[in-house]
């Protein structure tokens, strides 16, 4: 009898059902179960394809006696699949199975019609959509995961190597350990297939049309894929663990890409600080003239420094000067570029101590001069800047009972298409640092204040319950620096006392949101002071 009450080691795998889209390694899996004398059974392309890999396979509706119908709709879902399936290894289910002529099934290894493969492809209808839904996949793998006492169950191609090896030294058996990790990750697959169903469901209406792109669906579908656990979160005694979420596909490459070529594993505030860092750099490289550059320094989530560079400056130069917008701040930071480094950005990069580096690339005489420090985490984004496609992507974030869904924070308005209330229009020159200003000031946290001179930052306050407070802040840390420089506010000024407060400092130009009460206020002080000033209409709030 193949029943076992209670058997201290699993008996060997005997049948197979193999149904997979995704064909990658199948000859590392026709191996396998050639090497085990595994009977297997199979459909459609599959079979063929393990048939020409020299493994006898059964076809499944030989196996039922039932024909594919319905165009391939209806395969599997059949007692003889399910019933195998299912069984438990007890007496009476062995009397059903043998009263039924059904025989227990061993092992299924299955992957999923490819549902987000197609509905990433131009032009994908609705009607194609709807067709690449699995049905008889998903409900094999939840059976097999279900009854994983006595079934294996196999979702991912690159775990073929892993069950080869597992078959070898435990003669062609699968222990309950291996078993019940296979099903963990085999909900875990059907569970995102099933979110990322949902979500796009959730996006287009009753007729199948998509529904506005930017608009949050009433439906939050998000799943994750493990990719390491973290030493501790933001303090040690927290766990933390870094997650692949199938809801940010569609946006640009994120640091679950990243190549890591060196130094200590990330932590989870290295990563906290890493994404903001790529988000800067990303809007700073978005106004880029041709042929420009950029640097910038984090910390704490916060930016300390910040530079353009033009043609003629080496992307050397350019990070010196926005570690010079607060060197103090910068060590121990978290620096990002908009080029490849090479060996002269590698050498002064090493003068600072520094937690992280992020650009698109690395000479290997750059690589050499980092590998100096050995404990500097370098992140490499080939395709950092590469465009993400549809509407801005959500951002996610929890609070106490649920948590807060929104489109990420895009400028739409910069500095030079604003409008100027004040008598003087600010000069190219000012405008250029604005803009700066402007994609600085994003990434600040309220009340944001940054002040920029001659393509750098010079001062940044944020974080202040009081904006004239913060314009205090970032004058302290430009010092003579202000004088001259122009400055960026991410909303409007409630008072004039930020513009006396400036104007005093020798700033020259203003950058912000206008839409205050005492708007008239405020542009009569920057007449009174001959500052130009460019209202936008757009706040960027960090809160």
């Amino acid at each position: 009898m193949w029943y076992r009450a209670s058997v201290p080691t699993p008996a060997p795998l005997r049948r197979a059902l193999v149904s997979v889209s995704d064909k990658s390694q199948l000859d590392v899996l026709a191996e396998l179960l050639i090497a085990h004398k595994v009977e297997v059974l199979s459909t459609g392309g599959t079979h063929r394809a393990l048939a020409e890999l020299g493994v006898a396979v059964v076809k499944v509706s030989e196996f039922t006696g039932a024909p594919e119908i319905l165009d391939g709709r209806v395969k599997t879902l059949h007692p003889k699949i399910h019933g195998g399936i299912l069984a438990l290894p007890t007496e009476d289910h062995a009397r059903e199975l043998e009263l039924h002529q059904i025989a227990p099934i061993d092992l299924v290894v299955v992957n999923l019609y490819p549902f987000r493969e197609t509905i990433r492809k131009p032009g994908c209808s609705f009607a194609d959509a709807i067709e690449n839904i699995d049905i008889g996949g998903p409900t094999m793998v939840r059976a097999a995961a279900k009854n994983w006492g006595r079934v294996g169950v196999v979702v991912d191609p690159n775990d073929y190597a892993r069950l080869a090896e597992v078959l070898a030294e435990h003669g062609g058996a699968l222990p309950d350990s291996v078993r019940r990790s296979f099903a963990r990750k085999a909900f875990a697959h059907t569970a995102s297939y099933d979110a990322a169903i949902a979500d796009y469901l959730a996006r287009h209406d009753d007729e199948g049309q998509a529904i506005d792109a930017a608009a949050i669906t009433p439906g939050l579908f998000v799943s994750g894929e493990p990719l390491v656990e973290l030493r501790y979160g933001e303090n040690p005694h927290q766990p933390a663990r870094f997650f692949r979420t199938d809801y940010a596909a569609a946006e640009q490459t994120g640091l679950d890409r990243a190549l890591i070529h060196q130094g200590k594993a990330l932590s989870y505030n290295n990563l906290l600080d890493a994404d903001a860092a790529l988000g800067l750099i990303r809007d700073l490289h978005a106004g880029l003239p041709e042929g420009g550059r950029a640097a910038a320094v984090f910390k704490h989530l916060s930016p300390c420094g910040a530079a353009l560079g033009s043609r003629e400056e080496s992307l050397a130069e350019t990070f010196i000067r926005a570690r010079q917008a607060d060197a103090e701040s910068a060590f121990g930071g978290i620096v990002s570029v908009s080029e490849a480094v090479d060996a002269a950005t590698a050498e002064r990069l090493v003068e600072t101590f520094l937690e992280v580096v992020i650009a698109p690339g690395y000479s290997p005489e750059a690589r050499k001069i980092l590998a100096k420090k050995k404990r500097l985490r370098v992140l490499e984004l080939p395709e950092m800047f590469s465009p993400s496609s549809g509407p801005p992507p959500l951002r996610l974030r929890s609070v106490a009972g649920g948590v807060l869904v929104q489109r990420e924070d895009l400028i739409g308005v910069a500095a030079k298409d604003g409008q100027v209330p004040t008598e003087r229009s600010p000069s190219a020159a000012e405008l250029t640092s604005l803009d700066l200003g402007q994609r600085v000031a994003k990434h600040v946290r309220s009340n944001a204040i940054v002040l920029v001179r001659e393509g750098a930052t010079v001062g940044i306050g944020g974080g202040q319950t009081s904006r004239v407070e913060a314009v205090r802040q970032a004058i302290s840390r430009a010092g003579d620096a202000a004088k001259g420089a122009v400055l960026a506010s991410d909303a409007f000024f409630p008072f004039r006392d930020s513009i006396d407060a400036i104007a005093a400092a020798g700033v020259t130009a203003v950058v912000q949101p206008g839409g205050s009460m005492r708007d008239a206020e405020v542009i009569a002080a920057c007449d009174e002071h001959g500052v130009a000033m460019v209202f936008t209409g757009e706040r960027h709030f960090r809160h």
